[in-house]
């Protein structure tokens, strides 16, 4: 069904489960917004910057870019994992800085250079095992940004 432009889209409801001091930091994030924004506009918002980031991949443009990781290395065969996944994409990795937090939890950044496809798709893997609690891969995706 068509909507018309302009006219509001149907709601569906979905529950999720967060811990309750992620959840009550996130509350204090809209609240500070001070924009009137509740938890529901709050993470429609975060999907359509999600769905906006996933729509300007750009598969066969050169790319190059950083990807920052934050995990815990005592979560199962993590670190393991970690490294098969980047050995298989050696070519895409430049370099790497790894960085002990504390005694559980690691920083690592990586400098990628590549494909589109393949800088999208290691950073997809890695963010995506269990026990890495944040990242962000950042891109620039033209050609004239590798000539700087």
């Amino acid at each position: 069904m068509a909507t018309t432009p302009g006219a509001a889209a149907e709601l569906a409801r979905f529950s999720i489960a967060v811990p309750e001091d992620l959840l009550r930091a996130f509350d204090e994030q809209i609240k500070r917004r001070g924009d009137n924004a509740n938890r529901s506009e709050a993470i429609r918002d975060l999907i359509r910057a999600s769905l906006v980031e996933d729509a300007q991949r750009t598969p066969d443009a050169q790319v190059i870019g950083s990807l920052t990781m934050i995990y815990d290395h005592h979560t199962g065969d993590l670190t393991r994992r970690l490294d098969e996944v980047q050995h298989d994409y050696t070519d895409e990795i430049v370099s790497t800085m790894h960085v002990h937090l504390d005694h559980h939890n690691c920083l690592e950044i990586l400098a990628l250079k590549g494909r589109g496809e393949r800088v999208y798709e290691l950073a997809d893997k890695l963010l995506g095992l269990r026990g890495v609690s944040h990242g962000e891969l950042t891109c620039a995706a033209t050609d004239s940004s590798l000539e700087l």
